[in-house]
This record gives C-alpha cells, structure tokens and sequence, in this order.
C-alpha cells in the first residue's frame, strides 16, 4: 500500500468512528422528536395552533387555512409543508410567499436544538427564525406582482384511518431517515478528513474568503458555509460539532454562520422542492441571502459595540 492510499484508509477510519458517534447523537434527538410530531399531526393539535395564527397570516397577502403550513413547517423538514401545500387552493403568489416563510423556520426546533450544541444561543435562534420569515413574507407580499401562476391543482390529503397505520407510516419514515442521515454524515465525515489529510481545507477557504467576507463571515467557515447550502442545516451542523469540538474553528465564527445559515441554507435541495412546484428561484432565494448578511452584519456591529464599552 503505497503513502497515499495509506492516508485516505486511515482519514476514512478515523471518519467513520467520529460519524459513528454524531450519527447515533443525531438520531437520539430528531427521532423522538419527529414521532411526537406525528403524533400532534394526528391529534389534530397543529391544526388547532394554525387555527389561532389565522388572523395575522391575513396581513401578509395569505388566506387564513395557509396557518396550518406554517404551524407544520416548525415542527418537520419541508417535505411536510409541502404535502399540506398540495391539499390548499393557493395561487403560485401566494404558495411563493408561504415557501419563503417555511424555507427559513421548517424544522425548527430539531435544528435549533442541533445548533445549540455547536455554540449558539437557542432561543435567540427560536425567536429570529420566525421573525425573519414573517418580515421575508411582508417584503414578498409588498413586492410580488399580483399575479404571477395560475391556481396550484389541489390533491388530497393523507388520513390514517387509526393510529396504527400512522405508526407505521413513522416506522417507513424514520428507517428512511435514519439511513439517509447515516450515509451523508459518513460521507460528510469522510471527505472531511481526506480534506484535512492532504490539506484541502485551507484550499477551500481560499476559494470561498473573498464571499464570505462580503457575507461577515470568517474564512474558516467556508467548508461548513458550503455543506449547508448543498446538504442543509443538520447535516452542517453535525459536521460544525464536530470542529467546534476540536476547536478547529472557533465559537465566535461559528455563531456567527449559525445565524447566517439558520436563515439561509440548503439553496440546493430545498429551494428546489418549491421550484419543482411552480415557485419563481429568484423569490425565495435572493431575500433569503440578503437578510442572512443584514443579520450576520448587525451581530457584527453589536459585538464590536460591545467590545468598547
């Protein structure tokens, strides 16, 4: 075995023992987590939340049944918001405004609770997430033009005849994610340590410096800024644990694109589940990244106040 296919075997070994680790950690909170969900989906307990919030959706250009979107979003990946999308008569303006919205605060409190982990303050980002999307939503419902698509075509919605068949359906979904996450986090942890190995990163930083700068973001955030674009926030997050652990990077930094990303991330995937269904690119992606850096910039600013008093 010659020198370098003994560095990739012993980057890759020692990979798989840290993927190990964040993968069972992983797993361990979003599974309870996403059964209770499923459970207050089939109490109809979301839907009587949504119920409250039907008032105030009225002032950002959305009908009063849109609620129950939003409501899913916070407690569930996008797939879910989705799947409700589908079962509500929304014109393509009105299913942009609510995308933005769901974009920034789908999964919250899993995600949130992943990125506590790494440094950041948890009910900071339970409270921005939120907000930024309802500001997100009130530009869009301002700047939209009145008429952009037709009327989505409505499908039905899915209904468990009893809670077995829910629970079931969980069990199909939980196996699902739990290799999902088992296979990018391995596959994160690797190319992680092959970077490392033959010193890579450094490399990427270079690359990526010039827009994280313009982003407030430091260099040594590039690799994870990229990871959860690509892959999303779990998955960025989970790789961030990890360099937060071995101080690779340091808490400051990572604060700062915690509140980046936990507005803006995943522009890959996510954003192209809403364009798979009609939803202008440009509507939910360039607001998204302006009120990332507005936010990253005013820490900035607070932090550097701060610092002289």
């Amino acid at each position: 075995m010659n020198s370098t296919a003994k560095r990739l075997y012993s980057s890759t070994k020692t990979a798989l023992r840290k993927a190990k680790k964040t993968v069972w950690w992983l797993l361990k909170l979003i599974l309870p987590i996403s059964l209770l969900v499923s459970f207050l989906q089939y109490w109809g307990i979301i839907a009587w939340i949504a119920g409250y919030l039907k008032p105030i959706f009225s002032h950002i250009g959305l009908p009063g049944e849109s609620a129950v979107v939003f409501i899913t979003s916070l407690f569930v990946p996008l797939y879910g918001p989705i799947a409700v999308i589908s079962t509500l008569s929304l014109s393509i303006r009105e299913i942009t405004i609510l995308a933005i919205m769901c974009l920034i605060t789908h999964n919250l409190f899993m995600e949130t609770a992943i990125q506590k982990k790494t440094g950041s303050s948890a009910i900071a980002l339970l409270i921005l997430r939120p907000v930024m999307s309802f500001i997100a939503a009130f530009l869009l419902n301002y700047l939209l033009p009145e008429h952009i698509g037709a009327i989505h075509a409505v499908q039905k919605s899915i209904v468990f005849g009893n809670i077995w068949d829910m629970l079931m359906n969980w069990m199909q979904t939980a196996g699902y994610l739990s290799l999902k996450i088992a296979i990018i986090v391995s596959g994160l942890m690797i190319l992680q340590g092959i970077l490392k190995e033959f010193n890579l990163l450094a490399l990427i930083s270079k690359i990526f410096a010039p827009l994280m700068r313009i982003m407030g973001l430091t260099d040594e955030s590039s690799f994870l800024w990229f990871v959860a674009q690509t892959l999303g926030l779990t998955y960025g997050s989970a790789v961030m644990l990890e360099e937060v652990e071995n101080k690779e990077i340091t808490l400051y930094s990572a604060n700062l694109l915690n509140f980046h990303v936990a507005i803006n991330h995943s522009l890959l995937e996510d954003t192209l589940l809403f364009v798979a269904i009609g939803v202008p690119i440009g509507w939910i992606t360039i607001p998204r990244i302006i009120l990332a850096i507005i936010v990253v910039w005013c820490m900035r600013l607070l932090s550097k106040n701060n610092s002289k008093k």
